[in-house]
């Protein structure tokens, strides 16, 4: 199956984090490693704008075969479009339809070969249109609150009981950012990741860190140091 890891510049939490050293490799150099060892995967891309970004990503045994068109980089580009923009370029170059992908943000270090070829089969097995890896949440959903207009607090569910105890609420997850596995045509027709068709890879909250600050960073070196 073909990856996909997208690594667009300019980061504005954290300016230049896709090559930031983690462990002593290029973050990116993380997720490369852990494609070119799944055995499901038979081709990774890295799609960036770039250069330094393409550089590091070569270096690391990824193609970036072209650099991201400045349209599809910017703050406020769907990355839903850089996929698909990926695979019709793919399927032009090999005359061969990609019918799905992987993606895999760099962001999430922690996933390892294992994750993206347990998800795959799933995927597989399944017959899904999507997989996509998700953790625990961090708090029940019922416990979110937001702010009215006059600055205070308000339920999201007013019909939720705020004395129930935590064990008895619905277990609710979040998607970690690590594994997204699409059908390629459904969600190009869909332009949703998530249908009756959607099925979870799951992982643990100690390997579902996202790297968007600083203080991301700096948690996943302690937990890479700490192991």
């Amino acid at each position: 199956m073909l990856a996909i890891i997208p690594a667009r510049g300019g980061s504005k939490g954290l300016p230049g984090k896709n090559i930031k050293l983690l462990d002593g490799i290029p973050l990116i150099a993380h997720t490369i490693n852990a494609a070119k060892n799944a055995k499901s995967v038979t081709r990774i891309i890295v799609s960036t704008d770039d250069e330094s970004i393409a550089f590091v990503a070569r270096e690391h045994g990824a193609e970036v075969p072209f650099l991201r068109p400045s349209e599809l980089a910017e703050d406020d580009s769907m990355v839903m479009d850089t996929y698909l923009y990926i695979v019709d370029r793919v399927s032009e170059e090999t005359l061969q339809p990609v019918d799905s992908f992987v993606a895999l943000l760099p962001t999430v270090p922690l996933r390892n070969s294992v994750d993206i070829d347990q998800a795959i089969n799933i995927f597989k097995q399944k017959k899904a249109d999507s997989v996509i890896s998700i953790t625990d949440a961090p708090v029940p959903i019922q416990w979110y609150r937001k702010l009215t207009e006059e600055g205070t607090l308000t339920d999201y569910y007013p019909e939720f009981d705020a004395t129930l105890n935590r064990q008895v609420l619905e277990k609710s997850y979040i998607p970690n950012g690590a594994i997204y596995i699409f059908k390629t045509e459904k969600l190009r027709s869909t332009r949703q990741y998530y249908n009756d068709r959607t099925y979870p890879y799951f992982m643990t909250v100690e390997r579902s860190p996202d790297i968007d600050t600083l203080h991301d960073f700096e948690w996943i070196e302690f937990l890479l140091n700490k192991n």
